[in-house]
C-alpha cells in the first residue's frame, strides 16, 4: 500500500583472511603459516532473509539428519562446527554442495560487494605512517575499520533504512566502533559527490549461528578468498551471478585507485593471475 514503511534493507558483513602482519615480536609475518597474504570483507545484500535464513536452517537440519552423511566429522555436536552453523572451510564437500545450490536457487536475491586489501601494499602504508611519525603504531581494527568505510561508501544512501548485522569477531563489542566506521562512510560519500544520507540505520555484532545469512556471506568470501590466497576457482561459477561488485583495492594496473570486477567485467582467476603475477 502507498505510504507504507518499507522493511528496512538487510546487510550481512563477514571477513576473510587476517588483518595481522606482525607477530609479537615485530617482525613480518605476511604470507607465513596462518597469516594470510590478503584481508578482505564482504557484504551480502539479502532479499527476504528471514525466508531464506529459514530455508538454511531447514538444509542444516536436514543434513544432520541424512544417514548417509552421519560419518563426516564436522556434523557431530561435540565439534561444533557444521552442526552448529555452515562455514564453507570446515564443511565437508558434500555439505558445500548442498549449500551452493541453496545459493543459485536465490541467485536473484542476493548481491554480493568485497573489498580487499593486499597486506604487502599495506605493509609499505604502516612504514610511510611510521616514517611521518614515530608515534604511529599499526592496529588490526585500524584496517578493519577502513575496509568497512570502503565498503559502504556507496550503499547507505539509496533506501530509507538499513539493517546491518556484522559477524562478531572476538570478545570484544565493537559496535560503537562500527557505528563510527558507518558514519565516516556516509561522510566520504557527501564530502566526495555531495550525496548526504538521512537513512535510518541499525547495526548489531552477532555471531554467525545466531543469523543464518551470515553464512552465505561466508560462503561468498570463501570463494573469493581462495581465488586470491590460493589460485583456485572451483566455485566461481556457482556464485559468479551474485557477485555485484568486488574492489581490489591495492591493484593498480588499469587505474590508481583499485580494480573494480562487477557483473559487467565479471573476476576471473586470469583476470587476478595477469594483475598478480607474483601469486
Amino acid at each position: 500500500m502507498d505510504g507504507a514503511p518499507r522493511s528496512p534493507t538487510c546487510y550481512f558483513v563477514d571477513e576473510a583472511g587476517d588483518g595481522t602482519v606482525f607477530n609479537a615480536k615485530g617482525k613480518v609475518i605476511i604470507g607465513t603459516q596462518g597469516c594470510s597474504r590478503f584481508f578482505m570483507l564482504g557484504l551480502l545484500q539479502v532479499e527476504d532473509p528471514d525466508r531464506i535464513g529459514q530455508e538454511l536452517e531447514d538444509l542444516r537440519k536436514e543434513i544432520l539428519a541424512d544417514p548417509n552423511l552421519a560419518h563426516i566429522p564436522s556434523l557431530q555436536p561435540d565439534r561444533r562446527k557444521t552442526a552448529i552453523a555452515f562455514h564453507a572451510k570446515d564443511d565437508h564437500p558434500l555439505v558445500r554442495e548442498r549449500v551452493f545450490h541453496l545459493i543459485e536457487k536465490h541467485q536473484s536475491q542476493l548481491k554480493f560487494f568485497a573489498v580487499i586489501r593486499c597486506k604487502t601494499a599495506l605493509l609499505q602504508y604502516i612504514y610511510e605512517r611510521q616514517r611521518q611519525s614515530e608515534d604511529y603504531r599499526y592496529r588490526d581494527n585500524e584496517l578493519y575499520d577502513y575496509l568497512v568505510r570502503r565498503l559502504f561508501r556507496d550503499r547507505l544512501h539509496t533506501q530509507e533504512a538499513y539493517r546491518i548485522f556484522f559477524a562478531k569477531r572476538g570478545n570484544s563489542d565493537r559496535t560503537k566502533a562500527l557505528k563510527a566506521a558507518l558514519q565516516g562512510a556516509i561522510a566520504n560519500l557527501e564530502s566526495a559527490k555531495g550525496i548526504r544520507s538521512t537513512a535510518a540505520i541499525e547495526v548489531e555484532s552477532v555471531l554467525s549461528r545466531e543469523q543464518p545469512c551470515l553464512q552465505l556471506a561466508d560462503y561468498f568470501l570463501w570463494v573469493v578468498q581462495r581465488l586470491f590466497e590460493k589460485q583456485e576457482d572451483q566455485y566461481l561459477q556457482q556464485v559468479l551471478p551474485a557477485l555485484s561488485l568486488i574492489v581490489d583495492i591495492d591493484d593498480a594496473t588499469r587505474q590508481p585507485f583499485g580494480r573494480y570486477y562487477s557483473r559487467q567485467k565479471p573476476i576471473s582467476l586470469a583476470e587476478i593471475q595477469k594483475a598478480r603475477p607474483e601469486i
